[in-house]
């Protein structure tokens, strides 16, 4: 690995503070060395990191399938910062630049890469995804043409929550959301509520959002719903019915076997929650309706167009924030995602305690 060097010739950092995920339900806070660079990396100085519902799964279990914290590991995915070193074969003039970090690094050669779908590379190392390091920590490298410039008007927590706006960008194009379109979505977590702003940017006439949280039904109401539906009371498949597209962002087997029920004919699923292995669907219904089903596992150049939406004011990412903490207090971060009424919580490894 190359040697990292800032725009004023000075050796880079020695060792940052992180906050270090040590064992199932057991996260400390450490000393540890700046990652090296390669040529083609960027060191950057992070601002914000927004805590998502696999770190809290990580931190809880331990594991989110086949993939197991079986040693230290830095959490944390969804960030952004200053560029502050270059590897020897970025341009030195990067150095200052604000960025969102689009949190993966494929391979680039496989089949899946090669038809631009790198989101499917089976060789990704993704952040905060065992074994690789992710971003609850002071500093944090990305390949250059991942860490992705933002404008100065945009703030560094809306700059950290692109990541999220990609899954409901993703989401949205598996869907083919468009204008005139009529959107059922299950589930109203932050995910939700980002997946309602992009329907609502791509031109969707209607938008119907159910959960079984008032608190998060209230949300998905302020961020721009037509309706919202009591899951516990107002079944999507009648209260919803035809819509043209259905997202879920639940992961519950009732809200998706609900959701197919409210498709029209040749209506569109985009399965994004995630929850049991299995479930029951509605086969007969899928295919006596010709319904396409179809899941999304991350996204894949979606950057541009989140920035975009995001710096235009097309989708509002700040106002997602309800909660902020320094490193020392992720613990508190991590239980405080798990509150119905939070939207995003945000972690800023340079804020003091």
């Amino acid at each position: 690995m190359s040697t990292t060097a800032s725009s004023g010739g000075s050796a880079a950092p020695e060792s940052m503070r992180a906050s270090v995920l040590v064992q199932q339900g057991e996260v400390r806070l450490e000393e540890r060395p700046v990652p090296s660079l390669e040529p083609n990396q960027v060191l950057i100085e992070v601002a914000a990191v927004g805590v998502c519902g696999s770190d809290v799964h990580y931190y809880q279990h331990g594991r989110i399938g086949d993939f197991v914290v079986d040693a230290p590991m830095i959490l944390g995915h969804e960030a952004a910062g200053t560029i502050v070193a270059v590897g020897s074969a970025v341009p030195a003039d990067r150095v200052g630049e604000r960025v969102s970090i689009e949190p993966q690094r494929a391979c680039r050669v496989c089949e899946q890469c090669k038809r631009g779908a790198y989101n499917l590379c089976p060789a990704m190392e993704f952040y905060a995804t065992p074994p690789i390091d992710g971003a609850f920590a002071q500093y944090s490298v990305i390949e250059a043409d991942y860490a992705h410039p933002i404008p100065d008007s945009m703030s560094f927590e809306a700059a950290a929550l692109c990541e999220p706006l990609s899954v409901g960008i993703w989401a949205n194009q598996k869907a083919r959301t468009g204008p005139g379109s009529r959107v059922l979505i299950t589930g109203a977590g932050p995910i939700g509520i980002v997946i309602l702003q992009v329907a609502r940017a791509f031109g969707a006439s209607e938008v119907i959002v159910s959960d079984i949280a008032e608190t998060r039904r209230e949300a998905a109401l302020r961020f721009g719903a037509d309706r919202v539906l009591d899951a516990r009371t107002e079944d999507p498949a009648e209260f919803a019915k035809d819509v043209d597209v259905f997202i879920d962002a639940s992961g519950a087997q009732p809200a998706v076997r609900s959701g197919l029920l409210a498709l029209k004919p040749g209506g569109r699923a985009v399965l994004v929650g995630m929850g049991a292995d299995d479930v029951l669907l509605p086969v007969s219904r899928i295919q006596a309706r010709e319904l396409e089903v179809t899941g999304v596992f991350r996204y894949a150049n979606t950057w541009p167009l989140a920035i975009e939406l995001a710096s235009s004011g097309r989708v509002d990412l700040d106002a997602l924030v309800t909660g902020r903490f320094p490193l020392d207090r992720v613990v508190e971060a991590l239980d405080g995602a798990l509150d119905p009424a939070a939207l995003k919580v945000l972690v800023q490894p340079g804020a003091s305690a």
